[in-house]
């Protein structure tokens, strides 16, 4: 019987179990945003999940959302994230790097006051972005025109070819969470006219040229896609989920990808459907979904053929070893949230396996 822990092959990705690590932004990266040290202990120390998807990376200079996240376009970035790959590889794991574009995310206080762009000239205004002077609102992005997007798709590119020199094993394409190509592909931040606004099919265009662009770099069978047609966060709506999802999930079988990665509802709960079932019906390549699931649902979920494998987003931050916790159905360490965005080890490499938990029990229940 086929269950959580069953190897599996998605494209040339051979996973060992089903038990992945979902994408979290940690910025633990210095102020050029090239990966440290300390990003290559934390991938290591998860290297038992079947496949970790490294955080969202800046594919391009001059467009960070989150302060002090990592690049993959310079030749420093690409050099640190070898030995990220490295240590990984060292403990038997398998690595992607998502390769992501904030768009209207991004802030002129983290880009030498560039403006940001993005699809239409709407701000994100249910939220705030954390800068080295604290938390300030959003600001309007300039909309990108026509003529400016084959440089996006380039960054892409590029980034996808430093990827590869970097040893990951492939990437991931961040279509989701309201970042620059999701904010194409959803109707509430896409208002624009022309070839990449309007019916979905144009409002797509751009995550199927990036996909293309990708593709050409690394093929299919090592490229992965997220989406998150029903996530509110970044400000993000549509007025059809389960419709832009069933298109995407058809189209997307054009490019024999490696995997669809879908978070299956909103963080913020505004927005609510099954978008699960029609992916994994029109969708006929390997299907990951995540966001909220316990280790009983995922069994559930991967037993009960609905998908594929499961990503575990915060449950991996302060559990190490989870897929091994999972498998014992041991209890899981609780991550503290206030430790998630700053610059220190605390709350990032310094959560207990299960191992050393029983090694210290053992410890301090032996006589005196």
């Amino acid at each position: 019987m086929t269950d959580i822990f069953s190897p599996i092959q998605m494209g040339a990705l051979e996973l060992d179990n089903r038990v992945l690590m979902a994408p979290l932004t940690r910025c633990r990266a210095d102020e050029n945003h090239v990966p440290t040290d300390l990003i290559a202990e934390h991938y290591a120390q998860r290297a038992s999940a079947g496949l970790l998807i490294a955080e969202a990376t800046m594919v391009m200079e001059g467009n960070s959302a989150f302060w002090r996240e990592p690049g993959i376009y310079s030749d420093a970035q690409v050099e640190a994230w070898k030995k990220v790959t490295d240590a990984v590889h060292a403990k038997g794991g398998r690595i992607v790097l998502q390769i992501w574009h904030g768009g209207r995310a991004c802030h002129p206080a983290l880009n030498d006051g560039r403006v940001p762009v993005a699809p239409s000239a709407l701000a994100i205004t249910n939220d705030q972005v954390h800068t080295p002077e604290g938390k300030q609102n959003y600001t309007v992005p300039r909309e990108l025109a026509d003529d400016e997007i084959p440089a996006i798709i380039e960054g892409f590119a590029k980034a996808a070819e430093n990827a590869k020199h970097a040893g990951f094993d492939g990437v991931e394409i961040h279509g989701a969470n309201g970042y620059l190509l999701d904010q194409f592909l959803r109707d509430g931040a896409n208002k624009r006219t022309g070839a990449y606004g309007g019916p979905i099919e144009n409002r797509a265009r751009l995550l199927l040229e990036v996909i293309e662009a990708v593709v050409n770099v690394w093929g299919s069978d090592r490229v992965g896609v997220r989406l998150s047609p029903l996530n509110s966060f970044n400000s993000m709506q549509d007025s059809d989920p389960v419709g832009l999802i069933t298109w995407l999930a058809k189209r997307l079988n054009d490019f024999d990808l490696a995997y669809l990665h879908l978070m299956r509802s909103d963080f913020l709960g505004e927005q609510t459907g099954d978008v699960v079932t029609p992916a994994r019906e029109h969708f006929k390549g390997k299907l990951i979904v995540n966001m909220g699931y316990s280790g009983d649902e995922a069994e559930q979920v991967i037993t009960d053929g609905q998908a594929d494998a499961v990503a575990f987003g915060v449950p991996f931050i302060a559990n190490p070893d989870l897929p091994e916790r999972l498998k014992q159905k041991a209890e899981l360490n609780q991550a503290d949230p206030t430790t998630f965005y700053s610059q220190a080890a605390e709350g990032y490499t310094d959560y207990p396996t299960l191992a050393e938990q029983q090694a210290k029990q053992e410890q301090t229940s032996e006589p005196a």
